[in-house]
């Protein structure tokens, strides 16, 4: 049974949000509550732990990254820290699909703290850019739903699902090497994407499959300290709050670059096996992590963790509804949506990437920023 100190804390927490939200439109979650539900594994000292600044997130594909990115830039841009982006060159990546080089990074953002857009990942490289105390997170999605996700997404720039007739993924997982070809120009998005973005080789013979696949897990967790799962998105923000010692606030989140249901493919659990199987490195990534984190999870305390998450959605909640002035939001097409700066790029027609609208004046009864709840 809970005690009546950690009832009391709750409830502590819970009502400070709400009072917040109402009063000034920042959130200050005050870390004491925090720490008295869930002990950092990380942070032990007594009193505020400093908050780590020095970051790089490796923004993956189709894997929830864009909303981890929008945490990492509001944070950056809170606390005065330096984001690298790429030279003009790499458009807004940097110059993915090549191995990241020091040299993509824009001089007018050197030295970096933090590092949050695409690339394929170069430890070196990344080593020589950062400062020695950088913590490196990741995050993976199950690769059933994120190859379909991916064969959606891309259907129209990718040549290997380009050639497949009528763009049928079923086609596809047929006969893949009909349509794949290894050294073609965006073929990562089209066999072990998760591997490729890490910096792995996606085509490894079958043969050596199984012996690279654990080596190459082992090389990831060396770097990475976390490596978060789509799946259990609150869960991995938890942990990522703990690792870097930051506040509530400071994790808060709207979900970006989501499909229409009537944009999505009903696997079958046939398909999903010749995903799994023509994907077998990002399959033994996956299993591998999401153990990991379930891991990472039991150390910090199952229960504790428990607690947060549903802190977290409260909170989550009581921002939402403060920026639309006390409703929740319905999910709008890019064409429903007035603020041109909110409407979400649409890879094809075939596709829709749905996103939200943000009525003007709609905060003000709440007292949030409208500039807070525009980013």
């Amino acid at each position: 049974m809970m005690s009546q100190k950690k009832i009391f804390l709750i409830l502590l927490a819970v009502s400070t949000v709400s009072l917040l939200l109402h009063q000034g439109g920042h959130l200050s979650w005050p870390m004491e509550v925090f720490r008295q539900i869930c002990p950092s594994i990380n942070s032990p000292q007594i009193g505020r732990p400093v908050k780590h600044t020095n970051v790089v997130f490796l923004k993956t594909h189709k894997t929830a990254s864009s909303t981890v990115q929008n945490i990492f830039f509001r944070f950056a841009e809170r606390n005065n820290l330096t984001v690298g982006l790429p030279v003009t060159q790499c458009d807004h990546q940097f110059c993915y699909p090549r191995l990241f080089s020091s040299h993509f990074v824009h001089p007018h953002t050197l030295p970096p703290n933090i590092v949050t857009n695409h690339l394929r990942f170069s430890r070196s490289e990344l080593q020589r850019l950062m400062p020695n105390n950088t913590i490196y997170i990741t995050i993976l999605r199950e690769p059933g739903a994120m190859f379909e996700s991916l064969f959606s997404y891309y259907n129209q720039y990718c040549d290997s699902f380009k050639r497949v007739p009528n763009g049928s993924l079923e086609a596809f997982l047929d006969n893949p090497w009909a349509y794949y070809r290894p050294e073609e120009k965006d073929s990562m998005y089209a066999r072990n994407t998760l591997t490729f973005d890490l910096g792995g080789d996606k085509d490894r013979p079958h043969a050596d499959l199984e012996r690279y696949a654990k080596r190459f897990a082992a090389e990831v967790e060396y770097t990475f300290s976390l490596v978060m799962i789509a799946e259990f998105f609150d869960e991995s923000l938890v942990l990522l709050r703990h690792l870097l010692s930051w506040d509530l606030e400071d994790v808060l989140y709207i979900k970006q670059n989501m499909r229409m249901p009537s944009s999505k493919d009903n696997l079958s659990e046939a398909q999903l096996h010749k995903i799994r199987d023509w994907n077998a490195i990002d399959v033994a990534l996956y299993k591998h992590f999401n153990a990991t984190l379930w891991k990472q999870l039991k150390e910090l305390g199952l229960s504790c963790v428990d607690k947060e998450v549903k802190l977290l959605r409260h909170a989550q909640e009581q921002m939402v509804r403060g920026c639309y002035g006390g409703n929740l939001p319905r999910l709008r097409s890019a064409a429903e949506i007035t603020n041109r700066e909110l409407r979400p790029w649409q890879p094809s027609s075939k596709v829709a990437i749905v996103g939200y609208d943000l009525p003007i004046n709609a905060s003000k009864e709440s007292g949030m920023s409208q500039d807070m709840c525009l980013k």
